[in-house]
């Protein structure tokens, strides 16, 4: 319980330090107009809601999340919590952050 308390609590940290350092580093420019609005033609380019942009991202994310979660717990044990957690604030947001910003 105590690993999952650091984890959750390093989850939560990086959410609010490790996003706005990317976002420094992508040099966003929230006057830029992205191809969806540029774009629009209502079948390939359309703006999404936010609700639904995020429901994807978070079905992305947990759809492998229980399967490498529960392998990785049952070859190295309650330390996998570290490493799901480092994988997913250094590799996951970075990827996921960048990726979107190209």
């Amino acid at each position: 319980m105590v690993t999952f308390i650091i984890c959750l609590s390093l989850l939560i940290l990086a959410y609010f330090t490790y996003g706005s350092y990317l976002e420094r580093l992508a040099d966003a420019d929230d006057s830029n107009v992205t191809p969806a609005i540029r774009l629009e033609d209502g079948v390939d380019y359309m703006k999404l809601p936010r609700w639904r942009v995020f429901l994807i991202q978070l079905l992305n994310i947990a759809g492998t999340g229980p399967i490498f979660g529960a392998i990785l717990g049952a070859c190295f044990g309650p330390v996998a919590f570290l490493w799901i957690t480092l994988g997913c604030i250094f590799f996951g947001a970075m990827h996921d952050y960048l990726s979107g910003m190209l």
